[in-house]
């Protein structure tokens, strides 16, 4: 038994039963990966360059696009490595990749929460947008959104790092996951089943709830909006 998880090389299984697609699954792959890098790249450096972009919703859409990046970043090229060059081995690193891959995740959540936000400012009180989203109040929930995504995953990562695991484990994945390697450790992990499903139910649910509230909210001000556009449509045109 490996006392910790830093000695214990693990194995990723990539594709089972389906090495003899691997080099059209990898193709497949590859041509994804370098669409995700150009296309947030591309997205990144417009909003930089673009003066007229460095408002709120681009800025909201550069931490989207970063969070994308991040975790193709983090996961596809270990994925490759298994299906071109049959590199299975996996150590410590593996803890570094299922941290960034789940704390990401919580980040992308929280920013199409945000973006919600500022589309119901944008709408709801449009004469106030600039007041109300300030930029150091951008900068502000961009931070909160990012250290909500990374501190909430650390006690299960730490966990999971003190866990000890038998000498024969193999990953059922391309790539690492918290679930994958909890499910190989030699000791109680009640705790690391629960709080991942406490955390992403919680989170789930309340983002989820708010971003619905924000487009209701949106959708009975356009509605109250309506009647006011069409009478004042009728009055240009009498007008004219």
């Amino acid at each position: 038994m490996w006392s910790n998880i830093s000695a214990a090389p693990f194995l990723l299984t990539g594709f089972p039963g389906l090495e003899i697609f691997n080099p059209w699954i990898s193709t497949a792959f590859f041509a994804i990966y370098i669409s995700i890098l150009l296309g947030n790249g591309t997205l990144l450096f417009c909003i930089r360059e673009d003066h007229t972009l460095h408002e709120p919703m681009y800025y909201f859409l550069a931490i989207l696009a970063a969070t994308d990046l991040g975790v193709t970043l983090t996961m596809m090229p270990t994925v490759l490595g298994v299906l071109w060059l049959d590199h299975r081995e996996i150590t410590w690193s593996l803890l570094f990749q299922a941290y960034v891959i789940h704390s990401l995740s919580i980040v992308e959540s929280g920013v199409l929460l945000i973006m919600a936000y500022d589309r119901f400012i944008t709408i709801c009180n449009p004469l106030r947008y600039t007041s109300i989203l300030t930029n150091a109040k951008v900068v502000k929930i961009g931070l909160g959104v990012l250290m909500r995504g990374f501190i909430l995953i650390v006690p299960m990562i730490i966990t999971l790092s003190r866990f000890p695991y038998c000498r024969s484990h193999v990953l059922s994945h391309a790539f690492c996951l918290h679930q994958d390697v909890n499910k190989l450790a030699r000791t109680d992990i009640t705790f690391n089943r629960l709080y991942p499903v406490v955390l992403i139910s919680l989170i789930g649910f309340l983002d989820s709830l708010l971003i619905l509230i924000s487009y209701i909210l949106i959708f009975g001000r356009m509605n109250c909006m309506m009647p006011i556009c069409l009478k004042m449509r009728r009055t240009v045109i009498l007008v004219i």
